[in-house]
């Protein structure tokens, strides 16, 4: 049977809403084109104040809301309505033997749980914000989507008037359908934070099913590689970010735009600021340079010269409002993208000129010690962890060689301990005065990235021109413990001086030993950093 044959016609529809924006002139509009209004409590109320013929769902049932609204359409008039198959003779004779009336269209949103938890109300209110009638009507509406239309987003009204408008007061199938899908994921993700929430609130770490969901924020043009497909969802969290952030300028942002701006503005925020201005440019999810600074500009200039070749076409990332000075300073070499809590209008107005640099800004910073769960998908499953938001304090630190940092090297460590946390692993991260001066990522070997990460110091030393590496005099931070000297040896052949990592190893012994015998100072963390 062909779409045109299954048009469905629309003549009543029941209306029971939370979100109530922009609903009046939906309904108006529904009103004057013949379709018969079905309502329940506040929402009948408000139509009926604004002068609309509305029809009390207690009134259809014969039974008035009860359980304070717990109990209002939880009822066979109101679900052998939308569930009745209007084709069959059974179902046709059921309804008129029992006074059914047919329900063409259902108009739902639900109550506001997810807003409820995020506003941090107490475990009782969360319960009385889960929906139950709204979502057994939306499924039996979705179900019967042969027949019904199912409306569960504020976005949807207008192309149910278009629909209408399309095809003489009806609907086809095709529309139907896309309906339905969106009413079934909108129940889904309603669980979902249910489920999710619960667990949480009563201690279980690991439930024995999960449920992820997201709201489509953009559909993107490819993902990772022009051959795969790709679209960007929030979660409704709202953490200070690239998902909540206003873009002011340059085009759209691709799949791995948003994966390393994420990248960057995560690690930036590691570093308070109002203890000092704070710049981190990230190329592939890694960092390529760190830096602190007195402001903006030299921070931003610090990290920059940390590895100025791997900047370019890179992610920078502020932890305070982007001035004129910086701004201009950016725009000596081609960004992707900046992101930073705020921007002045200089700024603005210099980065104007760039069409293709995208400007964020996000408000706030986010929370470096706030906790979420995270999932990463393997082959028939998914793995689920906390974030890491492990940090240590210099009180937490172990000094475990005969000599101790000095004070300059202990701020030095404890810089390079939270940029480390943000570079994949294998990681090491050397630091001097505040700044990055060489990072090595990703590799296989601990000993490669010791080694990567003083190349690249000295590369750079030599384009600007230096006597020698910046990677002498500086420190150094290994993400997880040095399982043998040779790496922590590589580090003191480059220039190192103080090592932060964690300790653990079965030869820490031998590593503490061949510390005190290059004369290093090294602290143990006792927590690892992995990060894949």
């Amino acid at each position: 049977m062909t779409d045109a044959a299954r048009l469905a016609p629309l003549s009543r529809a029941l209306i029971s809403v939370s979100d109530k924006s922009g609903l009046l002139p939906f309904a108006r509009e529904l009103a004057a084109r013949g379709v018969e209004l079905l309502s329940t409590g506040g929402t009948s109320k408000m139509l009926r104040d604004a002068g609309l013929a509305v029809r009390d769902v207690a009134d259809l049932t014969g039974f008035p809301e009860m359980m304070d609204g717990r109990v209002k359409t939880l009822h066979p008039k109101v679900h052998g309505g939308l569930l009745a198959l209007r084709g069959d003779a059974g179902h046709i004779a059921a309804m008129k033997e029992h006074g059914i009336e047919a329900i063409d269209l259902l108009i739902v949103n639900l109550y506001p749980f997810e807003a409820t938890v995020a506003a941090g109300a107490d475990y009782d209110t969360c319960i009385e914000n889960i929906d139950i009638g709204g979502p057994a009507m939306i499924r039996a509406a979705a179900k019967n989507h042969a027949f019904v239309s199912v409306v569960t987003d504020v976005e949807d009204y207008a192309s149910v008037l278009a629909e209408l408008d399309a095809h003489d007061g009806q609907t086809t199938l095709a529309f139907r359908q896309t309906l339905a899908q969106r009413a079934y994921a909108r129940t889904a993700a309603y669980d979902a934070a249910v489920s999710t929430w619960m667990a949480g609130a009563i201690g279980e770490v690991a439930p024995r099913r999960r449920a992820f969901a997201g709201t489509l924020a953009q559909t993107l043009r490819y993902g990772e590689n022009p051959h795969q497909s790709a679209a960007f969802y929030t979660d409704g969290t709202n953490r200070a970010g690239v998902a909540t952030a206003k873009q002011w300028q340059g085009k759209e942002l691709s799949y791995n735009n948003i994966n390393d701006t994420d990248a960057a503005f995560e690690l930036v925020a590691e570093f308070a600021p109002a203890d000092a201005a704070a710049c981190a440019i990230i190329k592939h999810a890694n960092p390529c340079g760190v830096a602190r600074g007195e402001t903006l500009l030299e921070a931003y200039k610090r990290a920059y010269d940390c590895d100025r070749t791997s900047a370019f076409g890179g992610i920078v990332a502020l932890n305070r409002p982007l001035d004129a000075a910086t701004a201009e300073e950016i725009c000596q070499i081609f960004t992707e993208v900046v992101i930073a809590p705020e921007a002045d209008d200089a700024a603005k107005a210099i980065f104007a000129a760039k069409k293709n640099l995208r400007l964020l800004t996000t408000g706030a910073l986010p929370d470096p010690g706030a906790s979420w769960l995270t999932y990463r998908q393997v082959s028939g499953g998914f793995l689920v962890q906390d974030r890491d938001n492990g940090f240590v304090r210099a009180a937490d630190l172990k000094v475990v060689t005969k000599r101790a940092p000095t004070k300059a090297e202990l701020a030095d460590l404890l810089f390079a301990w939270k940029v480390a946390k943000h570079v994949k692993s294998n990681a090491i991260v050397y630091v001097k005065d505040g700044a990055t001066v060489g990072v090595g990522a990703g590799q296989m070997s601990r000993v490669d990235s010791t080694r990567i990460a003083a190349r690249k110091s000295a590369d750079m030393a030599e384009a600007l021109g230096l006597a020698e590496p910046t990677v002498k005099g500086s420190v150094v931070a290994s993400d997880a413990f040095f399982p043998f000297p040779d790496g922590l040896l590589t580090a003191a052949e480059a220039g190192a001086t103080a090592v932060i990592q964690p300790g653990g190893s079965m030869r820490d012994a031998e590593v503490i030993a061949a510390a005190d015998a290059a004369g290093l100072a090294m602290v143990f963390t006792g927590q690892r950093h992995f990060r894949h």
